[in-house]
């Protein structure tokens, strides 16, 4: 009898515990490729059938050819806020804006792919 009452006792403290995790545990900072595509999507309404499919296929082709973090975040910037790749030079460290006009010669191929056929991008 004993030993039915600690069982008891411990599943109990068991799943009071876990619930109590579940409850506690921290919020998910948002993903930020789902923060991207929320953003850019309704500059892309009346541009594009799928806005949301060319807002993913420019995070995921074309911005991620960019290797330098300030560019690449100048650029999802531009996009989302504008619809269309664009990099403001304020965006950038005075020392990386030599580097915007090769950045859109880097992504002009991934872009294009993606606003006009995002579903078949890489074929």
């Amino acid at each position: 009898m004993l030993v039915r009452l600690c069982a008891a006792a411990f599943i109990s403290f068991l799943t009071i515990s876990s619930v109590q995790a579940q409850v506690r545990s921290p919020s998910r900072l948002p993903d930020p490729r789902i923060e991207f595509v929320r953003q850019c999507a309704p500059r892309m309404l009346g541009r594009w059938e799928h806005p949301e499919e060319v807002c993913g296929c420019l995070h995921d082709h074309a911005a991620a050819v960019v290797e330098d973090r300030d560019l690449r975040e100048a650029l999802l910037r531009g996009i989302s806020e504008t619809g269309v790749p664009t990099i403001e030079t304020d965006w950038v460290p005075t020392s990386k804006q030599s580097e915007i006009g090769p950045t859109f010669t880097k992504i002009a191929k991934p872009t294009l792919q993606c606003m006009f056929d995002p579903a078949k991008h890489g074929s």
